[in-house]
């Protein structure tokens, strides 16, 4: 039996065969220190996903002050601290999520999720991320390089910050991203315009799988496109209702009271420091600080306060009805749009209401053929049963009459057409046929 072992089974390795059971405890407490190194996490790549949380985006950063456009590399938390904004503004930015149309006011940024318009506008740059096919990105820089060198032409003929058409950066970039949403809006929701009306005109002509089939591809269409304008129209007039947050969209007011700001503390410790000097080996004490200084400094202070509130709360005011207006002028544009979309959406609903009336109609052609019909077949089934009484085997005197048989027949037609024209007469009288 040994022999047929050694000559059926292959030899072991000398290692293995020469292994001895402190051996095998060895390489047990080897293999619980290797799945000990290898972690709870073993075969994820945690350093992928951190990179591809951190991926470094290309941005398209406008240029305030000349309108020029390069492409940046930046990653997502280089732009968080760049644009003082949290990490969800940022989400809504992204391409590969689906956000609706969102207008956000922050501390030093407007976050713009407008259709193919995702930027970030501040008051000194307008960031835009780079798509793959940016024709809509393009087309969106091009006119702010335009409306910004018309402005400049403006503010040097002298209609600077005094006249009314004059806007601020972050209101101009505004502007520009709002007119390219409604602008694209509205020609999507021409174009659907130009392939409903047709369609549905064939269809109230010609009611087939293939009309219906076209139709219900156009009405989800339809419905798409209406929940995207009235989600553009909803965010204008969201802001258009609430002061608070057109407020915080004053990116280049609240960037001029914050320079003034520090430039104000930067003269004020300035004159506190070249006041009244004090003997630099007369002890420091504060009784040997002069009062009138304090009190002077005091004074500055709280007039200065006062003076920018004021001046802050008229500008605040004034610019509020700039934005208002201007938010109103597009909201008229969207909401006309949606007025199109809305025509449409009853057009295509009266001509669904017209073409179950047409069904209807024919349903009951239908059920009055029916009952005539039914009508027919009972008067023929009264000649079987007088065929069936005839047919029995017995005698019958009437057998043996030439012309009786003629006469079978003449009555039980006359009665046939009797009965047919009595259920006519009723089913006119009940109206169930119009006849």
């Amino acid at each position: 039996m040994a022999n047929l072992k050694d000559r059926l089974l292959p030899p072991r390795p000398p290692s293995t065969t020469a292994a001895s059971p402190n051996d095998g405890a060895a390489a047990s407490s080897a293999a619980a220190a290797a799945a000990r190194r290898r972690g709870a996490f073993h075969g994820m790549d945690a350093l992928g996903l951190k990179k591809r949380g951190q991926s470094v985006r290309a941005w398209i950063r406008v240029d305030a002050a000349t309108g020029e456009s390069h492409v940046i590399q930046v990653d997502k938390f280089t732009m968080m601290r760049r644009c003082d904004l949290p990490a969800r503004d940022l989400r809504l930015l992204d391409p590969l999520f689906v956000y609706p149309s969102t207008i956000l006011g922050r501390e030093r940024a407007i976050v713009v999720n407008l259709e193919q318009v995702r930027c970030i506008i501040t008051a000194d740059e307008v960031l835009l991320l780079n798509f793959p096919d940016g024709f809509a990105v393009q087309q969106y820089i091009a006119e702010l390089r335009s409306r910004l060198a018309t402005a400049r032409g403006g503010d040097g003929d002298g209609d600077g910050d005094g006249s009314p058409d004059y806007l601020p950066f972050e209101f101009l970039a505004l502007e520009v991203a709002l007119e390219a949403a409604c602008t694209f809006l509205d020609a999507q929701a021409a174009d659907l315009e130009i392939e409903a009306y047709p369609l549905l005109d064939e269809l109230t002509s010609k009611i087939s799988t293939l009309n219906l089939e076209r139709v219900r591809r156009l009405k989800s269409k339809l419905v798409a496109l209406t929940r995207r304008v009235q989600k553009v129209r909803d965010e204008i007039e969201q802001l258009m209702d609430d002061d608070g947050d057109m407020a915080e969209m004053f990116l280049t007011e609240k960037k001029q009271r914050m320079e003034a700001s520090f430039l104000g503390e930067q003269s004020l410790n300035g004159f506190s420091n070249s006041g009244p000097g004090i003997s630099v080996s007369a002890p420091v004490s504060p009784v040997s600080s002069p009062p009138e200084s304090r009190k002077l400094e005091k004074t500055f202070s709280f007039a200065r306060s006062r003076h920018d509130s004021f001046k802050s709360s008229d500008s605040s005011i004034n610019n509020i009805e700039v934005l208002e207006m201007l938010l109103e002028a597009y909201f008229v544009v969207i909401d006309n749009t949606l007025n199109k979309l809305t025509s449409l959406k009853e057009y295509i609903d009266d001509t669904e209401d017209f073409i179950n009336i047409q069904l209807d109609n024919v349903r009951n052609q239908l059920i009055q053929f029916e009952l005539l019909l039914t009508t027919a077949t009972f008067v023929v089934a009264i000649f079987g049963v007088i065929a069936g009484v005839f047919g029995m085997n017995f005698q019958v005197p009437l057998f043996e009459e030439s012309g009786a048989f003629q006469w079978v027949l003449i009555i039980s037609g006359a009665c046939g057409v009797i009965i047919f024209c009595s259920f006519l007469w009723y089913f006119k009288r009940r109206r169930f046929i119009p006849l």
